[in-house]
């Protein structure tokens, strides 16, 4: 998407821009259709085009930066009003899970607390520490370990960019580049500001360890309509909107883990005003994903593993043709099998825009933590664990 297109993303989705982000999306999620991009080469630029990367300052080859353990290191740290239009990473280390155990951090305007803050690997898709190439519209996994995200982040003060290596071996080589626009005019009081947060239930506990098939009666009998207890993707404070998700599951459990529905509660609601019929349903699949992998523009099933315990799946859904507002809060959840009756591992992200401030965080688990294993809790494929 062009630059003005990409911003409408931070803008109140109301009359005209709502109509620009509907022509935009559509552009966009239609393959090989770039009629609509071309046609807008003529038209002027009002910004300057800047990049923030780790070329070698001695005008040499060692185009990377070392992070030692503990270490912290700078991507971007700018002055407004600007926006970032892409981030590409690739990374070389012999640490195992480096892409657990690399934090990335976003803040705008000289605020204290991180607006995204997440595991590498996590935010450009990566949940489970592995590679796997995939192409959606906002972030992709090129052949075979280039991560890129085109997620629109304008701020009007200013900008800070971090990664930090939380793992007990030095990173090699850590290559980036960040492309943004240093704006020649103040951006729109009205401008939301970007948001990723992590999040994990490892396992996420089911209220029952006796079943033996996600058919059961004892199961299927069971009703939830409140979102109790359900996975969490988000829970929100503020005016702004719910743009995605990627989630990783890895299973402790036999069976197909996404028996789950998705539920959001917008603006303190007791019962969700959108309520889903499946977990591979919300992420716009059908029927357990059927036997293959897919990845497309707005939703994809990049990993799809068989439905035995030690399965590995990684999901993602991106609302960017209707994102869904919220003005007071919103809280985004998915049920870890019907009612919650499952206990598999779940890694996501949210992804969001909303106006400052932001409801802090909740704590992000230490590194050993966030690596996926298989816990002992019972069930099909688990009894003896």
């Amino acid at each position: 998407m062009r630059p003005m297109e990409k911003l409408t993303l931070s803008k109140p989705a109301t009359g005209l821009t709502m109509g620009i982000l509907l022509c935009a999306c559509a552009l966009a999620q239609t393959a090989n259709n770039w009629g609509g991009q071309l046609a807008t080469l003529s038209q002027p630029r009002d910004y300057v085009q800047k990049r923030a990367s780790s070329y070698d300052r001695t005008g040499g080859n060692d185009d990377y930066v070392k992070i030692a353990p503990g270490q912290t290191i700078t991507l971007l740290d700018s002055p407004g009003p600007g926006n970032i239009t892409h981030i590409w990473i690739t990374i070389a280390s012999a640490e195992k899970y480096h892409l657990k155990k690399l934090v990335l951090r976003m803040y705008w305007d000289d605020e204290v607390l991180p607006s995204a803050e997440a595991p590498v690997g996590d935010f450009f898709g990566l949940g489970l520490g592995e590679y796997f190439p995939f192409e959606s519209v906002p972030l992709s996994v090129a052949s075979d370990k280039a991560l890129n995200c085109f997620f629109p982040m304008p701020f009007h003060k200013h900008a800070r960019v971090t990664v930090t290596n939380d793992g007990t071996e030095i990173v090699d080589a850590f290559y980036f580049n960040i492309d943004y626009q240093a704006l020649t005019h103040d951006l729109a009081a009205e401008t939301l500001y970007f948001h990723a947060q992590y999040r994990q239930a490892a396992p996420a506990r089911g209220w029952t360890k006796d079943w033996e098939s996600n058919d059961a009666a004892s199961i299927t009998a069971k009703k939830n309509l409140d979102g109790a207890n359900n996975y969490v993707w988000l829970d929100a404070a503020g005016q702004g909107h719910f743009v995605g998700v990627t989630m990783s599951v890895l299973q402790n459990q036999d069976g197909w883990w996404g028996e789950g529905d998705d539920m959001f509660f917008v603006d303190g609601e007791k019962l969700p005003s959108i309520n889903g019929t499946g977990s591979e349903d919300y992420f716009l699949g059908a029927w357990d994903f059927g036997d293959q992998s897919f990845s497309y523009g707005f939703y994809g099933a990049p990993v799809k593993g068989p439905e035995l315990a030690g399965s590995r799946s990684s999901v993602y859904r991106f609302h960017l043709d209707s994102p869904i507002p919220f003005t007071k809060n919103l809280k985004a959840t998915i049920e870890h099998g019907h009612a919650n009756h499952r206990s598999d591992n779940f890694f996501s992200v949210a992804y969001w825009y909303q106006k400052e401030p932001h409801s802090p965080f909740p704590p992000l688990p230490k590194a050993e933590d966030r690596i996926p294993r298989i816990y002992p809790v019972g069930g099909p494929g688990n009894a003896a664990k």
